[in-house]
């Protein structure tokens, strides 16, 4: 196979397409309501930026040539995976994009649905907040992170297009549910995670990213069955491909990890310098939700 035949390996597939352009359009029309009401730190163009680039990254993992090519390099399902777990969520987070996706809303319809789901009285805030503790985001997180790949639990998703779905859709989701804590983004129903135990948070998902990437690079036998009988693309074996998608996981996994406690430090050692105590900054606040104008009644 070549390059060119390669990057014309599209997967149009109309049920990711559609909500990523939905998701797309909702976050744009809260996004451009906001500006207009002269809120520039809620809708900044680089909120709107990570957002999009977030959206973006989900459609080449499930659309672009990676998809499809898949299916038969281990290395290549890893940077799939890569997408869909430590690049695209945070991103996605560092948008904030709960409250510009009440913003998209008409008033009378932004105000029910604000109070109704995550009023401080909502019923749903409380079944909410007490699922998605901390801990609990943790360990489902590390739990599907982990469990998936198992070899046979991999190898079995990998013959089968609906539970290769499911995969996609518990890793996309328990790394949402992850990295909402990690970058505090609104609706924050949680509580105060201080810095430092955010930072620990943080970084104790990168011994168990590196620890499962080093297994599988330094595997000296082909850990994934399914692999072994498909086509072998650019003369690379199954042990070579095995190993890369390892130094994958390894390298880039934390690499994401670590860049994101680097600025995590950087942002507390500025805050410290400008005495912000009072208010310390972080990346979305349940108070957007309730920018000036937002329980107004009457026609948007």
């Amino acid at each position: 196979m070549t390059w060119w035949q390669v990057l014309r390996l599209w997967e149009w597939r109309w049920e990711v397409v559609f909500p990523l352009a939905v998701l797309g359009y909702l976050y744009f029309r809260g996004w451009k309501r906001l500006r207009q009401r002269g809120s520039q730190q809620s809708a900044s163009p680089r909120r709107l930026a990570a957002y999009w680039t977030g959206l973006f990254l989900i459609f080449l993992a499930l659309v672009s040539p990676i998809a499809p090519l898949s299916q038969y390099l281990f290395s290549v399902h890893m940077v799939q995976h890569m997408l869909l777990i430590m690049f695209a969520p945070p991103l996605l987070w560092l948008g904030n994009p709960m409250p510009l996706f009440l913003w998209a809303l008409p008033r009378p319809q932004r105000r029910h649905w604000g109070l109704g789901i995550f009023g401080p009285q909502a019923a749903f805030r409380r079944y909410l907040k007490a699922l998605t503790t901390r801990k609990i985001a943790w360990m489902a997180f590390i739990a599907i992170y982990i469990g998936w790949h198992d070899p046979n639990l991999y190898s079995l998703a990998l013959a089968y297009p609906r539970l290769h779905d499911v995969q996609h859709l518990t890793y996309f989701a328990a790394a949402m549910l992850y990295w909402w804590h990690v970058t505090n983004a609104g609706p924050r129903i949680h509580g105060r995670f201080s810095f430092p135990s955010r930072l620990v948070y943080l970084l104790s998902a990168v011994p168990v990213n590196m620890v499962t990437g080093l297994a599988i690079a330094f595997a000296k036998v082909p850990m994934y069955a399914y692999y072994r009988t498909v086509p072998r693309y650019f003369s690379l074996s199954v042990l070579d491909d095995q190993r890369l998608a390892g130094m994958v996981m390894w390298i880039f996994g934390n690499m994401m990890l670590i860049y994101a406690a680097l600025v995590f430090v950087a942002r507390y050692i500025s805050q410290e310098e400008r005495k912000t105590a009072r208010h310390p900054y972080h990346l979305g606040t349940e108070a957007q939700m309730r920018a000036p104008g937002w329980e107004e009644s009457g026609s948007s």
